[in-house]
Parts: structure tokens; C-alpha cells; sequence
């Protein structure tokens, strides 16, 4: 993959840290900085998808109701229709 070239300006505290915990890891800094991103950046996803989850229990109900999928594979009220295809009341 190829890699761009950041400069990014930080405290001397924040430098030296960030040099100390990558020479503690093993890894260069190019590298530790890499990986709190990448990091950082599953993080937020985890959460979207956690967030996305949390909502659709807390209103299946309602796209049940409106949209007619019932768990189990069964339809609900909007899905259903009678034999002339008018929806079921």
C-alpha cells in the first residue's frame, strides 16, 4: 500500500510520549501513530453498528407494524392483503 507522508505538530509532553510507548511496543512511531487510527477508527465503527443495533431493537415494533416482517419469517399487518390484493384493515 502506499503511504502518504503527515506532519503534525504536538506538545513536547505529547512527542515524548508517543516516542516512549512506541519504543515500548517494539514498533516505530510511523507505525504506533498508524495503529491508534486504525484503531481509533474501528472503534467508531463498532460503535455505529452497536448504536444501529441498540435502535432497531428498541423500535422493531414499529418497522414490524409498517413494513410487515415479522420475526420468524411471518408478515404483519402492512404485508397482508386479502384475495384481491386490497390490504387487510
Amino acid at each position: 500500500m502506499a503511504k502518504t507522508q503527515l506532519n503534525v505538530r504536538v506538545d513536547e509532553a505529547t512527542a515524548d510520549a508517543a516516542r516512549e510507548r512506541a519504543l515500548q511496543r517494539g514498533v516505530s512511531m510511523n507505525r504506533y501513530i498508524e495503529e491508534l487510527v486504525l484503531r481509533d477508527v474501528g472503534e467508531v465503527g463498532q460503535t455505529f453498528v452497536e448504536a444501529a443495533a441498540d435502535f432497531m431493537k428498541q423500535y422493531e415494533r414499529v418497522f414490524t407494524e409498517e413494513f410487515g416482517l415479522e420475526p420468524g419469517g411471518g408478515t404483519g399487518r402492512a404485508a397482508q392483503s386479502d384475495r384481491e390484493g386490497r390490504p387487510a384493515t
